[in-house]
């Protein structure tokens, strides 16, 4: 008499997550973020008050030097500090991803049926919160201040403008956050790359007074591109080739810098 055998059905493989579920993930990895808030809302004081000292101190110290009186320089500089200040709220992506990855965040997201990329995307678009709220802060200060605002339909597609350049520009903090040993080490590259970016740019100043090598980095620094676009729509000043090469600006860092820091990222993970 030979026993009987039973077979025991596979399990089933679990494929890539399609492009809904990963949709659904990253949404559910930046609510997430975004909860973390709530319990730390110590965050949002340091988001708003960066961006405040930031205004005053260029147009009240600076305002009278650069263009001869603080009104005319608040209405050139504030969509510069607008476009430094978004630079700059993208480190803070970094130096979580890399503080989650050395806490093991990520190795316990490694263990889920979900897409590799919801974490990092989630982190990032809850980070857009942070940059909106800035900006709303920076606006409504400066309409406090005196700022002439062109108007808000405007104002409202600057926002937009300023969200997807973050977007493409936090993947480069990203990929600091991912190859980087410490919190520290991301702070240090992001400003080695971030403060000649913003400084050589027109965000601060009229970019025809600096030497003419500088001058010819600085017409096609992004930033000077972000910086004169947010001019234009919030102020005054052209709209359409500032704003165009922002667009291309924000592409082809994204299409560079987001496959490398998913490389790095799977590389982290194996």
């Amino acid at each position: 008499m030979t026993a009987a055998t039973v077979e025991t059905p596979a399990a089933p493989v679990l494929g890539r997550p399609g492009i809904g579920a990963t949709v659904s993930q990253t949404l559910s990895m930046a609510w997430r973020q975004m909860v973390r808030i709530k319990h730390n809302p110590f965050e949002l004081v340091d988001l708003s008050l960066s961006p405040i000292m930031f205004l005053l101190l260029f147009v009240y110290v600076f305002g009278g030097q650069m263009a001869g009186s603080t009104s005319d320089y608040l209405q050139y500089v504030l969509g510069g500090l607008i476009a430094q200040n978004a630079i700059f709220l993208t480190m803070y992506t970094g130096t979580g991803i890399n503080a989650d990855l050395r806490k093991g965040v990520y190795d316990r997201f490694r263990s889920l049926p979900i897409a590799r990329s919801a974490p990092l995307a989630g982190k990032i678009f809850a980070d857009m919160f942070k940059q909106v709220w800035s900006i709303v802060i920076m606006v409504g200060l400066g309409l406090l201040m005196g700022f002439e605002l062109r108007s808000i339909g405007y104002a409202l597609l600057a926002t937009l403008v300023l969200v997807v350049f973050a977007l493409a520009i936090s993947w480069v903090s990203v990929l600091m956050g991912v190859v980087a040993d410490s919190e520290e080490k991301v702070q240090i590259y992001a400003f080695v790359i971030i403060m000649p970016l913003t400084f050589t740019s027109s965000a601060f100043v009229d970019i025809n007074t600096m030497p003419g090598f500088m001058q010819a980095w600085a017409k096609v620094n992004p930033v000077t591109h972000l910086a004169d676009a947010m001019r234009g729509l919030l102020s005054y000043g052209p709209i359409a080739e500032p704003l165009m090469w922002t667009f291309v600006w924000a592409a082809v860092i994204f299409a560079v810098t987001a496959p490398l820091a998913m490389r790095a990222y799977k590389r982290k993970m194996v």
